[in-house]
């Protein structure tokens, strides 16, 4: 009985890990490309492992200061599912390609392809966060353009 138990148990601990997966947190070993693909990734993916956690994974990177404009959470949730970002949510592709980087920001070009098929190009820059705190040196989301439209797939 207790190894049936423990076999339970173990289950059980294993299934509830991957219901709540980890948000990833910045922190200042990770490079400007892998904060847009992080950012990407979770909006591509956005309720899984549960409702607007895309979205979530998005604004721990956004920059304080985008954070206070675009904020707080539930506003910035409103603003991407709204139209001038909902082809981000469950996108089934994206490409980023490096435009510009020095030591202190960095432009990419990212092509997203949206759930109906549909291609858009966005300007998505990150800045070196410089202040106190654990987010000091972390490179950050400061813009994301508007959405570019440039056409459809076969």
């Amino acid at each position: 009985m207790k190894i049936i138990f423990k076999i339970f148990f173990l289950i059980f601990l294993l299934f509830s890990n991957m219901l709540h997966a980890e948000i990833i947190k910045p922190n200042n070993g990770i490079e400007p490309y892998q904060v847009v693909k992080i950012q990407l990734r979770g909006l591509m993916e956005n309720d899984k492992p549960q409702i607007d956690t895309g979205i979530e994974q998005t604004w721990e990177f956004a920059h304080p200061q985008n954070q206070k404009y675009t904020g707080p959470l539930e506003n910035f949730k409103s603003m991407i599912k709204g139209d001038s970002y909902s082809m981000l949510i469950d996108h089934l592709d994206h490409e980023v390609i490096e435009v510009y980087k020095n030591e202190k920001v960095a432009t990419f070009e990212v092509t997203v392809l949206d759930k109906d098929k549909k291609y858009y190009r966005f300007k998505w820059q990150v800045e070196k966060y410089r202040g106190v705190g654990p987010l000091n040196n972390c490179w950050l989301t400061t813009a994301v353009s508007q959405p570019m439209p440039t056409g459809s797939s076969i």
